[in-house]
């Protein structure tokens, strides 16, 4: 049997899904609990007071039955009220939720002999009973507090005043003990995103030992990142020393087409090992501050047209200052640009803020990338050469890797698709805000 239908029904949130187990139980008790004791308690109650009023109407009526003089005093004297027959249908009539009421009519309809109808609607404070007193009919009206205990209701009114108040007790409860839970969920959302917020555990035993585990573990993902980071900016620093020597040696000897092609290979070296230090540098994120996204693209744009590219911009002429770290935004959309560049003749930087984020597009004319090679391309270390002119160098495969990682350590997404407008590769970078 598929029971999908229910779990969609269902709170998804912690809170819901406790105030569900929490108050569930205590409604279906309180419901079981007051209609037993309405059907047994009240119902017995309205039977014995209804049994105990059929023997004075009976008599009133036997006494008009008979022609009694008396019948007045003595009906009187009972706190009877002989009225005129009513002209209402020989029907009972009592309201839906009148339950005592049910009860009293049975009672009366087997006890009282001659009886034509009870309306307990009229006049709900006192019901008439209509009947026949020998060839007459009459009407006798008595305070219904003879026929059923006065406020019955009084049991649902504490009934649910108490329920609510438990409750909102219950909920003041639960929200304390939910909140280390969602401390906790808030720190690993934002290490998630790059961010080291402040986190003490809190809250029961388990949430304890749940909050020390997650600090152990961003402990120890730390310090994995420094030691990656400090060991690749080692080797960078290290071979920097017999790199600069060589190209020293290299600049003393005669320019022939031999040195020309070394100091190449040693300028591609540097470029490599810049590269592996950017890829490294990527774990560390700068702190976020107020920038405008504009203002970042415009000065980008600009670097790149005094390299000699072929750039140009569309954005906006100034936007609101977002939280963002530039720098890391700047490597990103710097290796974009520069991909761009390397495999066509000319790029475009587009800036659009749509509502709660930011959007940097870089299109190129190049060849683009085949659609079923696209995750393969955002791997790092991965290159495309096939797919991709390698006329103006080749890379290490790690500039769309550096993208998507930024990208994701803030929160985002790096997206490629065709460039519809261009030709070439379009890639889409995410930022929320």
């Amino acid at each position: 049997m598929d029971f999908g239908w229910l779990k969609r029904m269902l709170p998804r949130g912690l809170y819901g899904r406790a105030a569900l187990i929490l108050l569930v139980p205590i409604v279906t008790l309180q419901i079981v609990v007051s209609g037993q004791i309405l059907q047994r308690y009240f119902q017995e109650v309205a039977g014995q007071m209804t049994t105990a009023l059929v023997l004075d109407l009976a008599l009133v009526r036997d006494q008009i039955a008979a022609g009694s003089a008396g019948a007045g005093a003595i009906a009187a004297a009972l706190e009877i009220d002989i009225l005129p027959a009513p002209s209402r249908d020989a029907v009972d009539h009592r309201q839906f939720y009148d339950l005592t009421g049910i009860e009293a009519i049975r009672v009366l309809r087997r006890d009282l002999q001659g009886l034509v109808a009870v309306d307990l609607i009229t006049d709900e404070r006192r019901p008439i009973i209509t009947l026949r007193a020998g060839d007459e009919t009459i009407a006798l009206a008595v305070a219904r507090q003879r026929m059923s205990a006065s406020n019955p209701h009084q049991l649902l009114v504490l009934m649910v005043f108490f329920g609510l108040f438990m409750t909102w007790v219950a909920y003041l409860f639960l929200r304390n003990q939910l909140k280390p839970i969602r401390r906790l969920a808030q720190a690993s959302e934002a290490f998630g995103k790059g961010q080291v917020v402040e986190y003490h555990p809190s809250g029961a035993t388990e949430v304890r030992s749940a909050g020390r585990a997650f600090l152990d573990m961003r402990g120890r993902i730390e310090a994995m990142i420094d030691q990656r980071t400090l060991m690749l900016s080692g080797v960078s620093h290290d071979l920097r020393t017999p790199l600069t020597r060589m190209k020293l040696g290299l600049s003393m000897l005669d320019p022939d087409a031999d040195v020309a092609a070394l100091t190449r290979d040693v300028e591609e070296m540097e470029a490599l090992l810049a590269t592996f230090l950017d890829f490294a540098r990527g774990e560390a994120l700068d702190d976020p501050v107020s920038t405008d996204p504009v203002a970042l693209a415009r000065q980008l744009v600009a670097d790149a047209q005094r390299g000699g590219g072929r750039v140009t911009l569309i954005a906006p002429e100034r936007a609101e200052p977002v939280l963002l770290r530039p720098q890391a935004v700047r490597r990103c959309l710097s290796n974009l640009v520069s991909n761009a560049l390397r495999y066509g003749s000319t790029a475009r930087v587009s800036v659009i803020l749509p509502d709660r984020a930011i959007r940097f597009t870089v299109e190129d004319d190049g060849p683009g990338i085949p659609a079923d090679r696209r995750v393969e391309a955002m791997k790092p270390f991965a290159r495309l050469d096939a797919a991709r002119n390698q006329d103006k160098g080749s890379g290490v495969g790690l500039g769309l890797a550096i993208a998507r990682d930024i990208a994701q350590r803030h929160g985002g997404s790096l997206t490629l698709r065709d460039s519809a407008e261009m030709g070439g590769l379009r890639v889409d970078l995410v930022l929320p805000r």
